[in-house]
C-alpha cells in the first residue's frame, strides 16, 4: 500500500508540474500519426506479407508506446539528472555512429543503420540529435573559457559528426545537425559575419564533395533531377507525391482510396504528407501544419519567460530540430526541395525517428515544466 502511495504521488507531481497543453498537443500528434499509419499501411502489409494484416500499424503502435515512455522518463528527471544522463547517452550514441561503417546495414547504397536484437534497423544519428543539442548548449554556456574557444570546440564536434554522416552517406541528416548547430551559436551571440563565413566554407566543402567525389554522384543526380524534370530517376517519387496532393483536392478521395502508398516505396515514412493529402485533402495538411505552429508558439512562449541561458538554448535547439525536419519533409513532398528521405516528426512510420522525436519532446517538457522552489 505504501509503495502504491509513493507511485501515485510521483505520477501526481509529474502531471502537476508539466505543461499540460504541450503534452496534450504532442500526444495528439502521435495519435494522428497512428491513425494515418492505420489507414495508409494496411494495404502495404497485405501486399508485402500476402495477408490482411496490420503489421506496420502494430509496429508503429509499439514504437509510439516506447516513445511515450521515453517522454515520461525524460520529462520526470530534474535538470541536473537530465544534463548528466544526456552526456552519457550522447557518448553511447556517438560510439554507435562510429560503428556504422564497420557493422552497419547497407540499404540502397547507404550504410546508416545498425541491427539491434530489440530494435532492427536502428539509426544512431536519430538518437544522437537530441543529446547533441544539450551537449552544444553545455559547451556554449558551462565551459569557463574564451567565447572563441567554445565556438572552436563546437565546430570540431559538429565537424566529426558531419564527416561520419557524409561517409554513410546521409547529406539530409548532415544538413539538419549543421542547421541545429548554426541556430545554437547564432542564438548564443556569435558575430553574424563569423557565422556567415563558417557557413560559406562549409557550403563550399559540401559542394566540392558533391561535384568531385564519385561516392556522392547520387546527390548530384538528385539535384540535377530537381532542376530538370526530364532527367534522372528520382523525379518519379516527387512527381507522384505532388500528383497525389493535387488529386486529393481540398477534402481528399476518402479513406483507403489513395494510390500513392502502393506506387512509391516508403511512402508511409518519407511521403506521409502526400499520402494524407491524397486521402483526406489539403484541409487535413493545413490542420496538421497548424498543430505544429501551435507547438512551436507554445515552446517559444515558454522560452521568453526562461531565465536560464542553457535551458533557453536547449529549448531553441530542440524545437528548431523539429521545425527544420518538418519543413524539409513537407518541402520534398511539394517539390520545393530535392529528395532527402526525411521523416515527418510525430507522424511518420519509423522506430528511430519516433524515438528521436520522443526524446526531444521529453526534453522540451522537462525544461518547460513548472519550477518547484
Amino acid at each position: 500500500m505504501q509503495s502504491d502511495s509513493i507511485v501515485y504521488k510521483f505520477y501526481y507531481q509529474w502531471w502537476k508540474n508539466i505543461d499540460k497543453s504541450i503534452f496534450l498537443l504532442i500526444s495528439l500528434l502521435f495519435i494522428i500519426g497512428l491513425f494515418f499509419s492505420l489507414v495508409s499501411t494496411s494495404l502495404i502489409a497485405s501486399d508485402k506479407l500476402d495477408t490482411n494484416s496490420y503489421f506496420f500499424f502494430f509496429k508503429h503502435l509499439i514504437y509510439v508506446i516506447i516513445g511515450i515512455s521515453l517522454i515520461f522518463i525524460f520529462s520526470s528527471l530534474n535538470s541536473d539528472q537530465l544534463f548528466k544522463y544526456s552526456i552519457f547517452l550522447f557518448l553511447i550514441s556517438l560510439i554507435s555512429l562510429f560503428l556504422v561503417p564497420f557493422v552497419g546495414v547497407e540499404v540502397k547504397g547507404s550504410k546508416r543503420w545498425i541491427d539491434l536484437f530489440f530494435l532492427p534497423r536502428f539509426q544512431p544519428i536519430e538518437v544522437l540529435k537530441p543529446f547533441l543539442v544539450i551537449i552544444l548548449a553545455t559547451i556554449l554556456c558551462d565551459i569557463r573559457s574564451n567565447i572563441l574557444f567554445k565556438y572552436l570546440i563546437s565546430i570540431i564536434l559538429i565537424s566529426i559528426i558531419s564527416l561520419l554522416l557524409i561517409a554513410q552517406p546521409d547529406i539530409g541528416q548532415t544538413l539538419l545537425v549543421v542547421f541545429s548547430w548554426a541556430v545554437l551559436i547564432f542564438t548564443s551571440g556569435i558575430n553574424i559575419y563569423i557565422l556567415l563565413a563558417i557557413i560559406f566554407i562549409g557550403a563550399f566543402l559540401l559542394a566540392y564533395l558533391i561535384i568531385f567525389v564519385p561516392k556522392f554522384d547520387y546527390i548530384q543526380e538528385r539535384i540535377f533531377s530537381f532542376f530538370n524534370r526530364e532527367t534522372g530517376t528520382h523525379n518519379f517519387q516527387s512527381d507522384k507525391a505532388l500528383e497525389s496532393i493535387t488529386s486529393g483536392g481540398f477534402f481528399g478521395k476518402g479513406i483507403g482510396e489513395g494510390v500513392l502508398k502502393n506506387r512509391v516505396p516508403e511512402a508511409h515514412t518519407d511521403y506521409i504528407i502526400s499520402v494524407i493529402s491524397e486521402e483526406f485533402g489539403v484541409v487535413a495538411i493545413m490542420l496538421i501544419l497548424l498543430l505544429f505552429l501551435i507547438l512551436i508558439y507554445m515552446v517559444f512562449k515558454k522560452i521568453s519567460f526562461e531565465t536560464n541561458d542553457k535551458a533557453k538554448l536547449i529549448l531553441i535547439g530542440s524545437i528548431s530540430l523539429i521545425l527544420m525536419q518538418a519543413t524539409i519533409h513537407i518541402g520534398v513532398n511539394i517539390r520545393l526541395f530535392p529528395t532527402t528521405g526525411m521523416t515527418l516528426p510525430f507522424l511518420s512510420y519509423g522506430g528511430s525517428s519516433i524515438i528521436s522525436t520522443s526524446i526531444l519532446a521529453g526534453i522540451i517538457l522537462n525544461l518547460t515544466k513548472r519550477k518547484i522552489n
